[in-house]
């Protein structure tokens, strides 16, 4: 199998940069975070009603395992000079408008992890939402996993 032409030029790029990095062998098998994304969306769940901002949090996180999967099934991996927004510039990048949602939940996880007024919390309605939101991206991922290649 070939490289996805889709995105390959951003890819090689953040790869130049250091802000994704190449893995082989082991760690190039994304099965395991795909697993790890479903039990994380189904702790968010239980969440919702009593704790909306972990919630979302873990929704988020939920879907990063995800996106991660991807990225790992094809032998690459976010970095630390990369972070989230390396995986979700990856994401947008090769997979397209289906991944939208997970540039919606990293940036609103960053505001109820950072935020500026101290009353700005998420709501039980947004919680449900973002595990919604999550599960579609596991969803798709879990569709796309299959048929990738290493990079």
């Amino acid at each position: 199998m070939t490289r996805w032409a889709r995105g390959e030029t951003e890819i090689a790029e953040l790869v130049k940069t250091g802000r994704l990095q190449q893995v082989t062998g082991g760690q190039a098998d994304g099965t395991a975070l795909l697993d790890k994304a479903r039990r994380v969306a189904d702790s968010a769940a239980a969440l919702v009603d009593s704790d909306p901002d972990s919630a979302y949090v873990l929704a988020y996180d939920a879907a990063r395992h995800a996106g991660t999967a991807l990225l790992t099934h094809q032998g690459l991996r976010p970095t630390s000079k990369g972070g989230h927004y390396a995986l979700d510039l990856s994401l947008r990048a090769q997979f397209g408008t289906g991944f939208r949602a997970f540039s919606t939940l990293r940036r609103r996880r960053n505001e109820l992890e950072y935020p500026s007024m101290p009353s700005d919390a998420a709501t039980t309605a947004e919680a449900e939402a973002a595990v919604q939101d999550a599960r579609a991206v596991i969803d798709s991922a879990s569709q796309l996993l299959p048929g990738l290649a290493i990079w």
